[in-house]
Protein backbone atom coordinates (compact mmCIF):
# COMPACT_ATOMS: atom_id res chain seq x y z
CA UNK A 1 0.00 0.00 0.00
CA UNK A 2 1.27 3.27 -1.17
CA UNK A 3 0.93 6.62 0.64
CA UNK A 4 -1.76 7.68 -1.54
CA UNK A 5 -4.15 5.30 -1.03
CA UNK A 6 -3.98 5.97 2.61
CA UNK A 7 -5.62 9.35 2.10
CA UNK A 8 -8.89 9.34 2.83
CA UNK A 9 -12.02 9.33 0.17
CA UNK A 10 -13.02 13.06 1.29
CA UNK A 11 -9.65 14.11 0.94
CA UNK A 12 -9.93 12.13 -2.68
CA UNK A 13 -13.11 13.85 -3.49
CA UNK A 14 -11.37 17.34 -3.24
CA UNK A 15 -9.03 16.93 -5.05
CA UNK A 16 -11.14 15.77 -8.14
CA UNK A 17 -13.43 18.83 -7.19
CA UNK A 18 -10.28 20.96 -7.88
CA UNK A 19 -9.57 18.69 -11.71
CA UNK A 20 -13.22 19.24 -12.11
CA UNK A 21 -12.79 18.98 -15.93
CA UNK A 22 -14.97 16.08 -17.12
CA UNK A 23 -12.39 14.71 -19.36
CA UNK A 24 -9.67 14.32 -17.31
CA UNK A 25 -12.59 13.05 -14.57
CA UNK A 26 -13.08 9.89 -16.96
CA UNK A 27 -9.85 9.04 -17.50
CA UNK A 28 -9.33 9.22 -13.69
CA UNK A 29 -11.72 6.12 -13.58
CA UNK A 30 -9.32 4.20 -15.26
CA UNK A 31 -6.70 4.30 -12.67
CA UNK A 32 -8.26 2.07 -9.93
CA UNK A 33 -11.46 0.80 -9.01
CA UNK A 34 -11.16 2.84 -5.85
CA UNK A 35 -10.90 5.89 -8.21
CA UNK A 36 -13.99 4.56 -10.41
CA UNK A 37 -15.72 4.63 -7.53
CA UNK A 38 -14.82 7.72 -6.16
CA UNK A 39 -15.04 10.03 -9.55
CA UNK A 40 -18.73 10.10 -10.26
CA UNK A 41 -19.31 11.57 -6.48
CA UNK A 42 -17.56 14.70 -7.89
CA UNK A 43 -19.91 17.20 -7.23
CA UNK A 44 -17.53 20.03 -8.84
CA UNK A 45 -17.87 19.65 -12.91
CA UNK A 46 -16.36 21.36 -15.33
CA UNK A 47 -17.66 20.12 -19.03
CA UNK A 48 -16.00 22.01 -22.44
CA UNK A 49 -18.16 20.91 -25.34
CA UNK A 50 -15.62 20.77 -28.18
CA UNK A 51 -18.78 20.96 -31.04
CA UNK A 52 -22.03 21.92 -30.94
CA UNK A 53 -24.33 19.28 -32.44
CA UNK A 54 -26.88 20.89 -34.97
CA UNK A 55 -29.89 19.67 -36.81
CA UNK A 56 -29.70 22.06 -38.92
CA UNK A 57 -26.34 21.69 -40.45
CA UNK A 58 -22.81 20.87 -39.40
CA UNK A 59 -22.03 24.55 -40.52
CA UNK A 60 -24.46 26.56 -38.89
CA UNK A 61 -23.59 28.30 -35.26
CA UNK A 62 -26.08 27.39 -32.30
CA UNK A 63 -27.09 31.09 -32.60
CA UNK A 64 -27.61 30.68 -37.04
CA UNK A 65 -29.84 27.61 -36.34
CA UNK A 66 -32.34 29.72 -33.48
CA UNK A 67 -32.08 32.52 -36.20
CA UNK A 68 -33.43 30.40 -38.79
CA UNK A 69 -36.25 28.62 -36.16
CA UNK A 70 -37.19 32.02 -35.43
CA UNK A 71 -37.74 33.33 -39.01
CA UNK A 72 -39.45 29.95 -39.41
CA UNK A 73 -42.20 30.83 -36.46
CA UNK A 74 -42.66 34.42 -38.17
CA UNK A 75 -43.00 32.81 -41.66
CA UNK A 76 -44.67 29.39 -40.69
CA UNK A 77 -43.56 26.47 -43.68
CA UNK A 78 -45.63 23.60 -44.40
CA UNK A 79 -45.13 21.18 -41.63
CA UNK A 80 -42.10 18.70 -41.99
CA UNK A 81 -40.96 15.59 -40.31
CA UNK A 82 -38.60 17.14 -37.34
CA UNK A 83 -35.38 15.81 -37.26
CA UNK A 84 -34.01 14.50 -34.22
CA UNK A 85 -31.83 17.28 -32.34
CA UNK A 86 -28.94 15.95 -30.43
CA UNK A 87 -27.70 19.49 -29.17
CA UNK A 88 -29.41 18.81 -25.67
CA UNK A 89 -29.30 15.16 -25.06
CA UNK A 90 -25.21 15.52 -25.49
CA UNK A 91 -24.61 17.17 -22.37
CA UNK A 92 -27.04 15.17 -20.77
CA UNK A 93 -25.60 11.86 -21.69
CA UNK A 94 -22.25 12.82 -20.44
CA UNK A 95 -22.96 13.94 -17.57
CA UNK A 96 -25.51 11.11 -16.39
CA UNK A 97 -21.72 9.60 -15.09
CA UNK A 98 -21.81 11.88 -11.75
CA UNK A 99 -24.46 11.02 -9.52
CA UNK A 100 -23.59 14.26 -7.25
CA UNK A 101 -23.41 17.62 -8.82
CA UNK A 102 -23.67 20.89 -6.94
CA UNK A 103 -21.98 23.11 -9.13
CA UNK A 104 -21.92 22.69 -13.11
CA UNK A 105 -19.87 24.80 -15.13
CA UNK A 106 -20.44 24.13 -19.12
CA UNK A 107 -18.12 25.72 -21.57
CA UNK A 108 -19.35 26.33 -25.70
CA UNK A 109 -16.97 26.06 -28.14
CA UNK A 110 -17.26 29.52 -30.09
CA UNK A 111 -20.12 32.34 -29.08
CA UNK A 112 -23.27 32.86 -30.76
CA UNK A 113 -23.24 36.54 -32.21
CA UNK A 114 -22.52 37.19 -35.82
CA UNK A 115 -20.86 41.06 -35.33
CA UNK A 116 -19.26 42.86 -37.63
CA UNK A 117 -15.54 43.40 -37.61
CA UNK A 118 -14.19 45.63 -34.63
CA UNK A 119 -17.61 45.12 -32.70
CA UNK A 120 -17.70 43.68 -29.12
CA UNK A 121 -20.38 42.59 -27.26
CA UNK A 122 -20.69 41.01 -24.00
CA UNK A 123 -23.59 40.07 -22.08
CA UNK A 124 -24.68 37.98 -18.86
CA UNK A 125 -28.00 36.61 -18.03
CA UNK A 126 -29.52 35.00 -15.17
CA UNK A 127 -32.20 32.52 -15.17
CA UNK A 128 -34.65 31.04 -13.47
CA UNK A 129 -38.03 29.26 -14.61
CA UNK A 130 -36.98 32.39 -17.88
CA UNK A 131 -35.12 35.07 -17.77
CA UNK A 132 -34.57 37.43 -15.02
CA UNK A 133 -32.06 39.90 -15.93
CA UNK A 134 -29.60 40.74 -18.70
CA UNK A 135 -26.88 42.95 -18.80
CA UNK A 136 -25.38 43.75 -22.29
CA UNK A 137 -22.36 45.88 -22.87
CA UNK A 138 -21.13 46.81 -26.55
CA UNK A 139 -18.27 48.61 -28.25
CA UNK A 140 -17.25 49.29 -31.34
CA UNK A 141 -13.57 50.10 -32.57
CA UNK A 142 -11.96 51.94 -35.27
CA UNK A 143 -9.17 50.71 -37.61
CA UNK A 144 -6.97 53.00 -35.82
CA UNK A 145 -7.80 51.11 -32.13
CA UNK A 146 -9.78 54.17 -30.97
CA UNK A 147 -13.46 54.20 -29.84
CA UNK A 148 -15.83 55.09 -32.68
CA UNK A 149 -18.06 57.91 -32.03
CA UNK A 150 -21.36 56.29 -32.85
CA UNK A 151 -21.77 52.57 -32.05
CA UNK A 152 -23.37 50.20 -34.19
CA UNK A 153 -25.30 52.89 -36.32
CA UNK A 154 -27.46 54.09 -33.89
CA UNK A 155 -30.85 53.08 -31.65
CA UNK A 156 -31.95 50.67 -33.71
CA UNK A 157 -28.70 48.50 -34.27
CA UNK A 158 -28.43 48.71 -30.75
CA UNK A 159 -32.04 47.21 -30.02
CA UNK A 160 -31.07 44.53 -32.41
CA UNK A 161 -28.29 43.53 -30.87
CA UNK A 162 -29.74 43.49 -27.17
CA UNK A 163 -32.38 40.93 -28.92
CA UNK A 164 -29.87 38.72 -30.50
CA UNK A 165 -27.95 38.71 -27.03
CA UNK A 166 -31.07 37.55 -25.49
CA UNK A 167 -32.22 34.89 -27.92
CA UNK A 168 -28.73 33.70 -27.73
CA UNK A 169 -29.21 33.68 -24.17
CA UNK A 170 -32.65 31.58 -24.22
CA UNK A 171 -30.86 29.02 -26.39
CA UNK A 172 -28.26 28.33 -23.92
CA UNK A 173 -30.75 28.06 -21.24
CA UNK A 174 -32.83 25.60 -22.82
CA UNK A 175 -29.65 23.39 -23.87
CA UNK A 176 -29.07 22.04 -20.77
CA UNK A 177 -32.43 21.74 -19.49
CA UNK A 178 -32.34 17.77 -18.98
CA UNK A 179 -29.18 17.92 -16.96
CA UNK A 180 -31.13 20.63 -14.83
CA UNK A 181 -33.90 18.07 -14.42
CA UNK A 182 -31.90 15.02 -13.97
CA UNK A 183 -29.83 16.65 -11.14
CA UNK A 184 -31.58 18.08 -8.85
CA UNK A 185 -28.74 18.46 -6.04
CA UNK A 186 -27.40 21.34 -8.57
CA UNK A 187 -27.44 24.40 -6.91
CA UNK A 188 -25.55 26.47 -9.82
CA UNK A 189 -25.06 26.49 -13.27
CA UNK A 190 -22.90 28.42 -15.41
CA UNK A 191 -22.92 28.49 -19.13
CA UNK A 192 -20.09 30.25 -20.87
CA UNK A 193 -18.01 30.22 -23.95
CA UNK A 194 -14.11 29.64 -25.43
CA UNK A 195 -14.89 33.33 -26.80
CA UNK A 196 -15.73 34.95 -23.44
CA UNK A 197 -18.92 36.62 -25.48
CA UNK A 198 -21.78 35.67 -22.71
CA UNK A 199 -22.57 33.94 -19.76
CA UNK A 200 -25.59 32.12 -18.59
CA UNK A 201 -26.44 31.67 -14.40
CA UNK A 202 -28.72 29.53 -12.57
CA UNK A 203 -28.41 30.11 -8.77
CA UNK A 204 -30.17 27.70 -6.49
CA UNK A 205 -33.71 29.47 -6.29
CA UNK A 206 -33.80 29.72 -10.02
CA UNK A 207 -32.81 26.20 -10.07
CA UNK A 208 -35.22 25.06 -8.06
CA UNK A 209 -38.16 27.85 -10.01
CA UNK A 210 -37.16 25.65 -13.15
CA UNK A 211 -38.01 22.42 -12.12
CA UNK A 212 -41.43 23.51 -10.08
CA UNK A 213 -42.61 25.30 -13.59
CA UNK A 214 -41.81 22.39 -15.62
CA UNK A 215 -43.21 19.98 -13.43
CA UNK A 216 -47.08 21.61 -14.16
CA UNK A 217 -46.22 23.50 -17.37
CA UNK A 218 -45.98 20.36 -19.97
CA UNK A 219 -47.07 22.56 -22.82
CA UNK A 220 -44.84 25.40 -21.81
CA UNK A 221 -42.04 22.73 -22.60
CA UNK A 222 -43.87 21.71 -25.68
CA UNK A 223 -43.60 25.05 -27.26
CA UNK A 224 -40.08 25.59 -26.33
CA UNK A 225 -39.22 22.37 -28.15
CA UNK A 226 -40.92 23.59 -31.11
CA UNK A 227 -38.92 26.95 -30.65
CA UNK A 228 -35.42 25.27 -29.52
CA UNK A 229 -35.14 28.01 -26.89
CA UNK A 230 -36.55 29.39 -24.07
CA UNK A 231 -39.37 31.67 -24.23
CA UNK A 232 -38.35 35.40 -24.05
CA UNK A 233 -40.92 37.31 -21.27
CA UNK A 234 -41.96 40.82 -21.31
CA UNK A 235 -39.30 42.46 -20.57
CA UNK A 236 -38.06 46.45 -19.81
CA UNK A 237 -34.41 47.52 -20.51
CA UNK A 238 -32.39 50.57 -19.41
CA UNK A 239 -30.58 51.93 -22.39
CA UNK A 240 -27.35 53.82 -21.51
CA UNK A 241 -25.45 55.21 -24.46
CA UNK A 242 -21.67 57.15 -23.99
CA UNK A 243 -21.07 58.28 -27.50
CA UNK A 244 -17.47 60.00 -25.69
CA UNK A 245 -16.32 55.88 -25.08
CA UNK A 246 -18.45 54.53 -28.55
CA UNK A 247 -20.40 52.44 -25.84
CA UNK A 248 -23.52 51.08 -24.61
CA UNK A 249 -25.10 49.40 -21.63
CA UNK A 250 -28.07 47.69 -21.39
CA UNK A 251 -29.59 46.38 -18.23
CA UNK A 252 -32.40 44.20 -19.06
CA UNK A 253 -35.58 42.83 -16.64
CA UNK A 254 -38.18 40.56 -17.06
CA UNK A 255 -41.46 42.58 -16.48
CA UNK A 256 -43.30 40.30 -13.92
CA UNK A 257 -40.23 40.91 -11.78
CA UNK A 258 -40.77 44.18 -11.22
CA UNK A 259 -38.77 47.60 -12.33
CA UNK A 260 -38.56 50.69 -9.92
CA UNK A 261 -37.54 54.12 -11.33
CA UNK A 262 -35.22 56.52 -10.82
CA UNK A 263 -32.78 56.67 -8.19
CA UNK A 264 -33.63 53.07 -7.25
CA UNK A 265 -33.35 52.00 -10.71
CA UNK A 266 -30.36 53.29 -11.36
CA UNK A 267 -29.16 51.80 -8.18
CA UNK A 268 -30.28 48.18 -8.99
CA UNK A 269 -28.90 48.65 -12.58
CA UNK A 270 -24.92 49.78 -11.22
CA UNK A 271 -25.56 46.46 -8.88
CA UNK A 272 -26.13 44.15 -12.08
CA UNK A 273 -23.91 45.72 -13.80
CA UNK A 274 -20.81 46.08 -11.40
CA UNK A 275 -21.97 42.16 -10.63
CA UNK A 276 -21.75 41.52 -14.89
CA UNK A 277 -18.67 43.62 -15.48
CA UNK A 278 -17.19 45.52 -12.99
CA UNK A 279 -14.55 43.29 -12.10
CA UNK A 280 -13.55 42.37 -15.55
CA UNK A 281 -11.11 44.40 -18.26
CA UNK A 282 -14.58 46.41 -19.05
CA UNK A 283 -15.14 47.73 -15.38
CA UNK A 284 -13.98 51.16 -15.44
CA UNK A 285 -15.92 52.03 -18.87
CA UNK A 286 -19.80 50.24 -17.22
CA UNK A 287 -18.73 52.77 -13.94
CA UNK A 288 -18.54 55.34 -16.59
CA UNK A 289 -21.91 54.59 -18.59
CA UNK A 290 -23.35 54.12 -15.29
CA UNK A 291 -23.65 57.96 -14.84
CA UNK A 292 -25.43 58.83 -18.44
CA UNK A 293 -28.42 59.37 -18.94
CA UNK A 294 -30.90 56.34 -19.30
CA UNK A 295 -33.88 55.71 -21.52
CA UNK A 296 -36.36 53.09 -21.04
CA UNK A 297 -37.83 50.30 -23.34
CA UNK A 298 -40.25 47.95 -23.51
CA UNK A 299 -40.19 44.51 -25.68
CA UNK A 300 -43.16 42.14 -25.41
CA UNK A 301 -42.64 38.36 -25.37
CA UNK A 302 -41.02 36.46 -28.24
Amino acid sequence: MDGFDQLPDSLILLIFNSVSDVKSLIRCRSVSKRFNSLVPQTDKILLKIDRVISSESDSDSLFLTLLKSFFNFILPKPTQSPLPNRTHTYPAQILSRFQRIRELHVELPAGDLQLEKGTVVKWRAEFGETLKTCVIFGFRLGHDGNYETEFAGGLKRRVMWTISALMAASVRHFLLREVVREHKGMEELVITDREGEGEVVMEEQGLREWREARESHVRVEEEEEERGRTVVPSVRMRMRHEPRLGATLVVVRAVKDGTHNGREADVEDADLAVRAFGNGVYGDAVKELLKARSYLLEMNSF
